[in-house]
């Protein structure tokens, strides 16, 4: 059966039932592997959501988002643009975690569209409950879940752009820092607390 959205008033209630219903969505097919739904984390009153791509290995074995390697990275974005990571409400567009098992690896796999879709009313529920007055896309997958299948992180990152009402910053995902060859690292961990210095000089 799948879960049905709860209505949101904009209460620190909203969150808590949305988190429940969550944790029952059998909306598409991922439900069927992952180890549990990885719903978004942090205050109701943040100034600041993020939202990313879908958990990965840690964050499906833990139920938290943004706690494993790619969280790290985050952490020191973050905090070298100023922003308290207590004050960000952080979540992804899809909640479960979609893999392929290579030996006794779990590879991440990029979700499809129609997981996005299903996922949808989820992050449409977290936006109503938190009403962030900012909001950071990060990565493509987050960007284009939002802004449309041809938009270009690469060529609006660190943009403020307008959003159903709300300011919205496309950067990449921290996850990409890791990718990068060890000698670029450095760099292009700057251009991401660049980018998130411009959803800093926005907060309220």
């Amino acid at each position: 059966m799948s879960a049905s959205l709860p209505p949101a008033t904009g209460t620190p209630a909203d969150l808590d039932a949305l988190r429940r219903a969550a944790a029952c969505c059998t909306n598409c097919d991922l439900y069927r592997e992952a180890t549990q739904t990885v719903f978004g984390e942090g205050p109701h009153s943040a100034w600041l959501m993020l939202v990313g791509e879908q958990p990965g290995d840690r964050e499906d074995r833990e139920g938290k988002p943004f706690v494993g390697p790619a969280g790290r990275v985050l952490d020191a974005a973050l905090e070298r643009a100023g922003i308290e990571r207590a004050e960000v409400y952080l979540t992804n567009v899809v909640k479960h975690f979609r893999f392929e098992r290579v030996g006794k690896r779990r590879i991440h796999r990029e979700p499809r569209v129609t997981h996005i879709k299903a996922c949808r009313p989820w992050l449409d529920g977290e936006l109503a409950a938190v009403r962030p007055a900012v909001l950071a896309t990060l990565g493509a997958i987050a960007a284009k879940a939002l802004l449309g299948p041809t938009f270009k992180v690469t060529a609006q990152r660190g943009t403020v752009l307008g959003w159903a009402g709300f300011r919205l910053v496309p950067t990449v995902h921290p996850s990409s820092i890791l990718r990068v060859p060890p000698e670029t690292r450095d760099e292009a961990l700057a251009a991401l607390v660049r980018d998130l210095g411009v959803v800093a000089a926005l907060r309220p």
